[in-house]
């Protein structure tokens, strides 16, 4: 059981380190011009994201009923809902780039002249801004979680 939970707790730190450099790398690709080729990028960057959120998903889970503290420590935990909440806001931040580079990536294939518009550059920008600034709450919560606040 130590064994289980050391790996899913790597896994899952992991997974989550990864996931906020890919939020980082959205973010650095949205400052500039977007090219045909950012485009295409951006869209490969965005499926790691659903991805790498996917993975954390899962390994949660079974952190939750296969880690050491128990399903318990959990569930009656009110910062690891305030985490988890945070993360769903993340998540349903994230839908709104998602659609927007898809969408890009058609107009792009179908016309190699087509400029994103400024409106939506905008929001795009304004959106994964918002989902890397509430990202760097989850650390926090679960640093808190991991020292027994919130029993």
């Amino acid at each position: 059981m130590e064994t289980t939970d050391l790996v899913l707790a790597i896994l899952h730190h992991l997974l989550a380190f990864s996931l906020a450099g890919v939020i980082a790398a959205e973010f650095v690709l949205i400052r500039n011009e977007l090219t045909p080729a950012t485009l295409r990028r951006l869209a490969r960057v965005d499926r790691h994201y659903g991805l790498l959120a996917v993975l954390i998903i899962l390994v949660g889970i079974g952190r939750v009923f296969h880690g050491l503290k128990g399903w318990e420590f959990y569930v009656y935990n009110w910062v690891f809902w305030v985490k988890m909440a945070i993360f769903a806001a993340v998540g349903l931040l994230s839908i709104g780039p998602t659609i927007r580079f898809i969408a890009w990536n058609r107009q792009v294939v179908a016309n190699s002249a087509f400029q994103v518009p400024a409106h939506e550059l905008s929001a795009v920008r304004r959106n994964v801004w918002l989902e890397a600034l509430l990202f760097l709450a989850i650390p926090a919560f679960a640093a808190a979680m991991a020292r027994g606040y919130g029993l």
